[in-house]
């Protein structure tokens, strides 16, 4: 994520709290409800990852792919879920925009991007 860094934090923070508290959702409820709260917290802790400010951590060329590898089949399993439930389509957006992310990510180029 590119810009200042206490905004980067801050997102980073709350991607990880939605990802602890869909967590501790999955403790409780039937068994559709486990389900959905696993693939949110999938998602949340993926943003909490992909927010992390660059000044902090760039991660490797090779994590964009393994980031869309993982959102991809999150997609699948939405997909495959709504076939029961219209409620899971939600997930199946949230898994193509990260995909769409990562693809973006991993073309970028690695340096800063600075004027010229």
């Amino acid at each position: 994520m590119h810009g200042p860094a206490s905004s980067g934090w801050l997102l980073v923070a709350l991607c990880a709290m939605t990802g602890s508290y869909c967590l501790a959702r999955m403790r409780s409820g039937a068994e559709g409800e486990r389900s959905a709260a696993g693939g949110e917290a999938l998602m949340g802790f993926g943003m909490a990852a992909m927010a992390v400010p660059a000044a902090v951590f760039t991660p490797p060329s090779w994590a964009w792919p393994v980031y869309a590898a993982v959102f991809g089949a999150a997609g699948v399993h939405a997909l495959w879920a709504a076939r029961a439930s219209a409620h899971h389509l939600h997930h199946l957006v949230g898994a193509a925009a990260m995909v769409y992310m990562s693809v973006v990510m991993a073309g970028s180029p690695a340096h800063g991007h600075g004027g010229g």
